[in-house]
């Protein structure tokens, strides 16, 4: 299976990086390339992985992309058909209303706290060592599964990262905003 991850680089979407350090067949996309490149990259894999930083319209180029002009996001709209059929990782803030309009596949997440400021605008006031501690153990235990289909990724992540929501409430937070389509 080849694999596509598009993670466009930003410092804090780091945590998300050991996800996809084992997955063999991968070309990873950070920047660098305009929107076109990217699709006619995209139909060429068999799986696509999109993190980052993002909203209900898609994932965000986060100025790491090139375009005709200013590109806010990298992955949108005129993906949804490289999207299509396959079974898809999809990991920013509100990727759900994404998936959900365009009923797309995969293992998903619906918002996403990763950062104080994020903590905050949800009423949580915790330190960044509980929210690096969330941030961590999801990408450890996604990274365990990564190789599986996204089923059996959901099944695993639901178990394991449950097990930190019970005491962390960022966790906890994250943990019931995680979904399969």
């Amino acid at each position: 299976m080849k694999t596509l991850i598009v993670h466009p680089n930003d410092n804090s979407t780091n945590f998300l990086c050991p996800i996809y350090e084992s997955i063999e067949n991968k070309t990873v996309i950070r920047g660098g390339v305009t929107k076109k490149a990217l699709l006619k990259i995209a139909n060429k894999h068999d799986r696509i992985m999109m993190m980052g930083h993002g909203s209900k319209l898609g994932l965000l180029a986060v100025s790491q992309f090139y375009g005709e002009g200013h590109e806010d996001y990298i992955i949108d709209k005129n993906f949804v058909s490289s999207l299509s059929n396959k079974d898809n990782v999809f990991i920013w803030c509100h990727a759900d209303m994404f998936v959900n309009q365009h009923q797309l596949n995969g293992f998903y997440s619906g918002m996403f706290i990763s950062e104080v400021l994020e903590a905050y605008m949800y009423d949580y006031e915790v330190s960044q060592k509980t929210i690096d501690k969330s941030n961590n153990v999801f990408s450890k235990i996604v990274s365990n599964y990564i190789n599986q289909s996204s089923s059996i990724i959901y099944e695993n992540v639901k178990k394991e990262y449950g097990s930190l929501a019970k005491t962390n409430p960022i966790a906890k937070y994250n943990h019931e905003r995680l979904f399969l389509a």
